[in-house]
């Protein structure tokens, strides 16, 4: 039986009372599910376990112990030395990702206490321009992991990133020389650096900090590596093993050392430091 207009009209007002952003869908099973639901099971799917990403903020919300996060160099912006316009001016760029996020750009950092012990935490965020490395990411990281050597705290970073920020060029790959000379006084301290990877963790910072931590850990099913899938496979014009790039490959070869899942990600980090003795 047809519907009157009046059935119509309900019908539509009812669609529209349900805000947006209320549920989502999860990138690997589909299932639908309840926004704040997922938040609160650290967004992680319910029904396949599948990791979504998380914003910089977020990571450290579900990482420190309640209230103990004290932040570095929050007030530190990224310029435009190159003056780069592609499509889009790069300085309009930045204006739409922190009027997006609420963010002066791609990484979280400061001091923190995870169950108990003190620590120097950097957290990228995806969020900001794909967590792509700049000169701001990168000196935050500098001087966090001085903050680290100076005052003997062991460095936590969960990378999570599309690799190097193009749009500040040369500016951009010299992040990767600093942050890893800064990473070897701090080894050459004695640190512990404990680096966490992401989905996805790609690009320069793949090739600089990201793998040169003393303990490697991955989240389950997270995108490893320096050139994506398709690059590789027509630069080596053969077909890619099964479950290439992912935390779970890069385990049997080696590369790292424990895949965690989120809810973990806390307590194995202080286990970690523990036996460590920092």
């Amino acid at each position: 039986m047809p519907q009157t207009s009046w059935e119509t009209s309900d019908l539509l007002l009812s669609k529209k009372s349900v805000p947006d952003g209320l549920w989502v869908s999860c990138g690997k099973c589909n299932a639908t599910l309840f926004l704040k639901a997922l938040e609160s099971n650290l967004m992680v799917c319910p029904q396949c376990e599948h990791h979504h990403r998380m914003s910089g903020r977020q990571r450290v919300e579900t990482l420190v112990d309640p209230g103990s996060f004290e932040p570095m160099n929050a007030t530190m912006a990224p310029s435009d030395p190159l003056a780069f316009h592609d499509v889009r001016a790069y300085l309009d760029r930045i204006k739409e990702a922190q009027q997006k996020t609420g963010e002066n750009d791609g990484v979280q950092t400061g001091t923190a206490f995870i169950k108990g012990r003190k620590v120097a935490l950097g957290c990228m965020d995806f969020t900001f321009l794909a967590g792509s490395m700049g000169s701001v990411v990168g000196e935050k990281l500098a001087c966090l992991i001085e903050y680290a050597t100076d005052h003997n705290l062991p460095l936590i970073i969960v990378c999570c990133s599309g690799g190097a920020r193009m749009q500040e060029s040369g500016f951009s790959l010299m992040q990767m020389a600093k942050t890893s000379a800064t990473l070897a006084r701090f080894d050459a301290a004695g640190g512990l650096f404990i680096s966490v990877l992401a989905d996805p963790t790609t690009g320069g910072v793949t090739a600089s900090f990201a793998m040169l931590g003393d303990v490697i850990l991955a989240e389950p099913r997270a995108l490893v590596g320096f050139a994506g899938p398709r690059v590789i496979r027509q630069t080596i014009r053969q077909e890619l093993p099964d479950g290439f790039q992912t935390s779970e490959f890069l385990l049997d070869a080696g590369f790292v050392d424990r895949i965690v899942h989120r809810s973990a990600l806390r307590s194995e980090i202080g286990r970690v430091i523990d036996f460590a003795g920092k």
